[in-house]
């Protein structure tokens, strides 16, 4: 979290110099409403919630974690866009959509599959390995579908705020969750092949 929050660094001002000298100029009230930013912004409740779904879309906790950072980013530089009296939470969200599909279709392909994957330490064995095998079935499915699955069963959205989130009609997000879930299903069967796939 210290590194997902260390973005927020690069808003604020470096402080040593002297405050009494500076009091009252544009200088010291930019870096007041920066420090104000990193410590009071509405977008600061949501940070736990966006580096758990990134954690989830992407494959490599660093990945993931960079995810978080040019979200935070582009967030804050397009705050303005944003409507007061809107879903905050679901606006996030489709920042973080965009930015990933864009950097997907830079890549052309999806990372190769490996058995690299983070299985907790302490836990059981079995425990660990089931959820490996469900965070390797999630990665093999088509984005569309892996999206819509992980802010439906992860993130709790309703449909129509993933509708918003997305940019898709209702009717597809709930086309998507139902092919999505079946094809999960089978992965974790083993009745289906992993599809590498990506489906934007």
């Amino acid at each position: 979290m210290n590194k997902t929050l260390s973005c927020m660094g690069r808003f604020c001002h470096d402080q040593n110099t002297s405050a009494t000298a500076m009091v009252g100029t544009p200088e010291i009230e930019d870096s007041r409403q920066r420090n104000a930013m990193t410590t009071e912004h509405p977008i600061m409740a949501h940070v736990p919630q966006l580096r758990r779904y990134a954690r989830a879309l992407a494959k490599h906790e660093v990945e993931a974690d960079d995810l978080v950072q040019d979200t935070l980013e582009r967030a804050l530089r397009k705050f303005s866009l944003w409507q007061q009296g809107t879903n905050l939470r679901a606006w996030l969200f489709s920042v973080m959509h965009n930015l990933y599909v864009n950097q997907v279709r830079s890549k052309q392909e999806m990372a190769p599959l490996d058995d690299d994957m983070d299985i907790p330490v302490g836990g059981r064995q079995e425990e660990g390995l089931r959820i490996r095998d469900l965070s390797t079935s999630l990665l093999a499915l088509p984005l569309e579908q892996r999206e819509v699955l992980l802010l439906v069963g992860l993130e709790n959205f309703s449909y129509e705020e993933v509708a918003q989130t997305l940019g898709i009609p209702l009717g597809t997000v709930m086309s998507r969750l139902s092919r999505g879930r079946e094809r999960l299903r089978r992965l974790l069967d083993g009745s289906a092949k992993p599809n590498l796939s990506v489906v934007i």
